[in-house]
């Protein structure tokens, strides 16, 4: 029995993409750094075990828990930016190990199950290397869909009760595009339950939404998490933006098709196979494989619309493997005269596609603004701190002179060391407390000057902004406020203290060209 574990093929497959999709991660991880978005968890997830919750003790309109799964990795792995990183590798490794699973079930040819799930390990977390919600969301949301297929394929109960789970952890890594998946999945679950009058799938799914939903309240509850904060942060302000942004959705060619067509390519087949299986079979849509098709479409759409209305760069085109893997299974299914031509297209397309983006978004860092950097310019972040070592830092606003961005950061550093006083820091470096070892009270976790990460005025959500801000620095008796800004992109302007609290209330020093301090004076606003 041993031995037949040990030579068994699958098991070697397996181990080796759990080792690849880990290591191309950890490799990326490193390479340069966007630090708006690249340090967004990584304070968060210190601050989770200093004892302090998103919500109540800092504002969060996306991810909370994933600063609780950070902790965790923290607590377990120690304070690094190589457990930050680590954190994200594992999250690619189980969904590539879970591809290869899932397509091995559905009897897809070892070769091919292990060239999708070895192309996706490539496309999936790599192109930002470091925890962030928009993949988070996507990615957990995918697991729940896998689940999902199997449940319907299968009929065991325990995959019923795991993808609401995963689903509810999707949508609190970011609302969308969790929140459309999920609609979609309760449509279509409602709808072929009543097709099939088996009601089979829904009772276990409530059941597992509920205990879920359930748990949610009790850890609210129990750590003070006020629920009108959560609802405010959480639902009705990012609800206000999302808002916002469908009245100014605009469409062009270039940025619907063109820029999607090998995500089009790759779902082709399937799209055509079950299409004309609708006019050709009798109660098709009552059949299992046009099941899979929805589920798959509705997940592709979804995905496909959150990345036309978000604001970061393109991150979906991991799709393009699982789409190809599963028109390749229809096909199998279809039994054309052509499958094996169409097959062996589809996967040079995929394999092109792989490579295309690999070297755009994974080696050129272009959802990191990355783009045309030098990286043999790159630095060692060991030099702010230990902490951040194996991290190559080149930043886009210091790209040509990393070396002095850090010594900026160094004397940024010894300043606030120095600094004994009671201190709030505004910053998207977003590490000085883990590298200080010391509650820095940030706000927020991370700042946009567009509105997007706090309401600004006339918001219908600022005074609950402006309120937590008081109740912060009333609450730990703050003395100063200091923002650490880039010098060539000033996210954090005066007006992110100024909008909220009386300028009068405050001393402005300017010490370097990143550090602006703001101490408190005595003020009504504060103090009254």
């Amino acid at each position: 029995m041993k031995s037949n574990i040990f030579f068994n093929r699958e098991n070697w497959l397996l181990f080796f993409l759990f080792l690849f999709s880990l290591l191309i991660n950890q490799y990326y991880g490193n390479k340069g750094i966007f630090p708006i978005d690249g340090f967004g968890n990584f304070d968060a997830g210190f601050r989770i075990l200093l004892g302090e919750h998103p919500f109540k003790d800092y504002w969060v309109n996306t991810g909370p828990i994933i600063d609780y799964i950070q902790a965790t990795f923290f607590y377990l792995f120690g304070i690094s930016w190589q457990t930050y990183v680590l954190h994200a590798s594992i999250l690619n490794a189980i969904l590539t190990i879970t591809t290869f699973i899932v397509l091995r079930k559905f009897k897809l040819n070892i070769f091919y199950s292990f060239l999708y799930s070895l192309f996706f390990s490539i496309l999936a977390y790599p192109s930002s290397g470091t925890p962030f919600v928009d993949h988070h969301s996507a990615f957990f949301s995918l697991l729940g869909v896998y689940f999902l297929i199997l449940s319907v394929k299968e009929e065991k109960k325990i995959y019923f009760i795991l993808f609401p789970l995963l689903f509810g952890i999707a949508f609190l890594s970011k609302q969308t595009p969790a929140a459309y998946i999920i609609l979609f999945s309760i449509i279509i679950l409602i709808l072929y339950s009543i097709a099939l009058k088996n009601f089979f799938w829904i009772k276990y799914s409530l059941i597992s939404s509920l205990l879920f939903i359930f748990f949610l309240f009790t850890f609210g509850i129990i750590n003070g998490i006020n629920l009108n904060l959560f609802l405010d942060q959480y639902l009705f302000f990012p609800k206000s933006i999302g808002e916002q942004r469908f009245e100014n959705l605009s469409f062009s060619f270039r940025g619907v098709i063109d820029h999607f067509k090998f995500i089009y390519l790759s779902f082709l087949p399937i799209f055509y196979i079950n299409i004309k299986n609708i006019f050709l079979k009798k109660n098709y849509f009552k059949e299992k494989e046009f099941l899979y098709f929805l589920i798959l479409f509705t997940f592709f759409i979804s995905l496909l619309f959150h990345q036309l209305l978000t604001k970061n760069q393109t991150f979906i085109f991991f799709l393009i493997p699982i789409l190809t893997a599963f028109s390749q299974i229809s096909l199998s299914f279809d039994k054309t005269r052509l499958n094996s031509f169409l097959c062996l297209t589809i996967l040079l397309i995929c394999l092109f596609a792989t490579i295309k983006y690999h070297q755009r978004y994974n080696q050129d860092r272009k959802f990191h603004e990355l783009s045309y950097v030098d990286f043999s310019l790159s630095d060692d972040a060991g030099k702010i701190d230990d902490k951040l070592s194996g991290l190559k830092w080149i930043t886009p606003d210091f790209k040509e002179n990393p070396a002095y961005e850090i010594s900026l950061i160094n004397e940024t550093k010894v300043h606030l060391k120095n600094d004994k006083r009671k201190k709030m820091l505004m910053t998207n470096y977003s590490f000085f407390s883990i590298i200080l070892n010391e509650k820095l009270y940030y706000p927020g976790r991370w700042y946009s000057p567009d509105g997007t990460t706090h309401p600004l005025k006339g918001n219908k959500y600022f005074d609950s902004y402006k309120n937590l801000l008081i109740k912060l620095i009333k609450e730990n008796k703050i003395d100063v406020i200091y923002i650490v800004n880039s010098e060539k992109n000033l996210n954090i302007t005066d007006n992110s203290i100024y909008d909220y609290i009386n300028k009068e209330c405050f001393e402005k020093t300017t010490i370097n060209n990143l550090l602006t301090s703001f101490e408190l004076k005595n003020c009504n606003e504060i103090n009254g």
